[in-house]
């Protein structure tokens, strides 16, 4: 195995950015189980380990970690996809924490959602922050980034069931539990928005099933919202129990 050049170096260290990994069509995955998850379902271009082609330096001047794993790979990223609006399908809305993002790509996996769609503003998925926290998972989600307006607009006009977390919404055990997926739609959405903001205006109005997390108990005294990530995985698992 050819050992890894300081030019090389210079390459996967550049991948840390995002305009590079467009430029190159490539991103960067560490650790050996993040790396043997996603080469089930992308592409192997380089793979330097310590010990085999790398030093411990060198494998610290490539890592975008704190603690480098000892392993380091390039991947090429996957070609663009058609959107397959079928079962269960989210939709981002300007999530901006690389972290959050990778967990909700980790959480959909476990869940079964195979279909991610990213507003542009939405943390770029081949993040190596994002990557990291998949462990995996993003060689079996399709992460997909485009307009949210006018593809909500065309699923609406479908009969799509649309869901959005918003705190004005219904409770949502309330709701989903007397819903009947199967007469109601062809597919179903559900829209998680931004951090600080939630779902922007733009995106509220094509919301069919305003929905929210209500806290326990009911009149007491809490933090203003949930993290993100955590609140996806439990609007899925509730949707999941609501066999949908």
């Amino acid at each position: 195995m050819t050992h890894v050049s300081k030019a090389q170096i210079k390459f996967v260290r550049s991948l840390q950015l995002k305009k590079y990994r467009d430029e190159h069509g490539l991103f960067v995955a560490e650790g050996d189980k993040c790396i043997d998850e996603l080469r089930k379902g992308f592409e192997l271009v380089n793979l330097y380990r310590e010990g085999e082609n790398a030093t411990r330096t060198e494998i610290e001047q490539m890592s975008g970690l704190r603690a480098p794993q000892g392993s380091i790979a390039v991947f090429k990223k996957q070609s663009a996809v058609s959107i397959q609006c079928s079962d269960l399908v989210l939709a981002l809305d300007g999530i901006q924490d690389p972290g959050n993002l990778g967990t909700i790509i980790r959480t959909c996996d476990w869940f079964g959602v195979k279909e991610i769609i990213c507003s542009p503003d939405t943390a770029d998925c081949y993040n190596s922050k994002v990557v990291q926290a998949t462990m995996g998972a993003l060689a079996r989600v399709n992460v997909t980034y485009i307009d949210l307006v006018p593809f909500l607009q065309t699923e609406k006009a479908k009969g799509t069931n649309i869901f959005g977390t918003l705190l004005d919404g219904k409770n949502m055990y309330e709701m989903l539990s007397p819903f009947d997926f199967a007469q109601s739609g062809l597919s179903t959405i559900i829209i998680m928005g931004n951090e600080g903001n939630g779902i922007s205006d733009a995106v509220r109005p094509y919301i069919t099933h305003p929905l929210r997390i209500p806290s326990y108990p009911p009149d007491a005294e809490t933090s203003e919202s949930l993290n993100v990530a955590i609140a996806t995985a439990i609007v899925l698992a509730e949707f999941r129990k609501a066999k949908i």
